[in-house]
């Protein structure tokens, strides 16, 4: 490539730190009419991670979208993060990858010598995801945006949706948190490369392994983190199944270097709407401390599964993901519906 920029220096919010207020959002489509359809499976109601349609009884289609601004300095690096975060949704709804299509808005004054290391990046994920790249469409913008409509396939009795959790699961998340934090520490120059770069690799890393393997188990429901943390996914799997959740924060993997960052305070602006739209239905304990908190509600981009097992498996899938080389940690637990959706202790 002949240009060599910092695609950090456009943008003020970068990646799902990009995302609308989840609060704003609600009221907003709260009075939109409702889709019906008799072959629509998964809608908006639920706010699930993907739509799915029903093409007959052994096939119904997965269809998702996501793009947003730079997440990272290397433009090769942000092609491949932001068609990992696009191509999730359809891992987290237990689903394979078919095609994609690009969604581009790039400046008009920049070298499009950069925008191919985007598309290249993007194209090598879809590659490595078993899907074909079918085209797209490209729109001049002051900032640059990149990302995926997705098209994806899963068995009509095999679909796994946020809203299935069951009293007595054990949810595994399979990614470490905090690439908020750590990307908003870039753009300051407060973060060292080793953790910035840790943060990347993570962002870049596809959920499909981690997916093929908790389909071999009895999932009652899964959900990918993503722009409303780890808190905010949370609560929309705890409103979408009527139950309460325990999230144990000491539990909750965090990528080297962000409770430090957070002490320094650097906190995302993401990270205090995600806490405006969830803190009414949560219980904080009163020994978690600040930075712990905030740590949960981080917008994370291209984060790891979050699944709901029944407790007489967690065990089997945790070692099956750990013999895998994939993340595991227990981070909660799902218990009967009480006066709060999500207990954080």
């Amino acid at each position: 490539m002949e240009e060599k920029i910092n695609l950090l220096n456009f943008v003020e919010q970068g990646g799902c730190s990009a995302k609308l207020s989840a609060s704003e959002l609600k009221k907003t489509l709260a009075g939109l009419p409702k889709m019906k359809h008799k072959n629509l499976l998964v809608d908006i109601d639920t706010h699930d991670d993907a739509g799915v349609y029903k093409i007959n009884d052994d096939y119904a289609l997965v269809q998702t979208t996501d793009f947003f601004p730079p997440v990272c300095s290397d433009p090769y690096d942000f092609g491949q993060i932001a068609a990992s975060n696009a191509l999730s949704d359809v891992y987290a709804m237990g689903g394979n990858v078919l095609t994609a299509l690009n969604i581009v808005l790039f400046p008009s004054n920049l070298s499009l010598a950069i925008l191919k290391e985007i598309l290249r990046g993007g194209q090598d994920k879809v590659k490595e995801a078993g899907g074909v790249i079918l085209g797209g469409h490209t729109i001049t913008d002051d900032i640059p945006k990149y990302g995926l409509a997705v098209t994806g396939w899963v068995h009509p009795n095999k679909i796994i949706t946020n809203a299935g959790a069951k009293t007595g699961d054990v949810l595994i998340l399979t990614k470490p948190i905090g690439t908020g934090v750590i990307i908003s520490a870039k753009k300051n120059n407060l973060v060292n490369d080793n953790n910035y770069l840790a943060a990347v690799d993570n962002m870049k890393k596809l959920n499909k392994r981690a997916a093929e393997i908790m389909m071999n188990y009895s999932i009652n429901s899964a959900t990918d983190i993503t722009g409303f943390g780890l808190l905010g996914h949370t609560l929309k799997m705890a409103l979408g199944s009527n139950v309460s959740i325990v999230l144990d924060s000491d539990k909750v993997p965090v990528l080297d270097g962000v409770m430090e960052l957070i002490d320094l305070g650097v906190i995302p602006g993401a990270g205090f709407r995600n806490m405006e739209y969830a803190e009414s239905d949560c219980y904080f304990s009163d020994t978690l401390d600040y930075n712990s908190k905030m740590m949960i509600a981080d917008a994370q981009t291209s984060g790891g599964l979050l699944i709901s097992v029944p407790a007489s498996e967690a065990n089997s899938l945790i070692s099956e993901l750990k013999e895998a080389g994939e993340g595991y940690s227990e981070v909660g637990k799902v218990i009967n519906k009480t006066d709060k959706f999500v207990y954080v202790e």
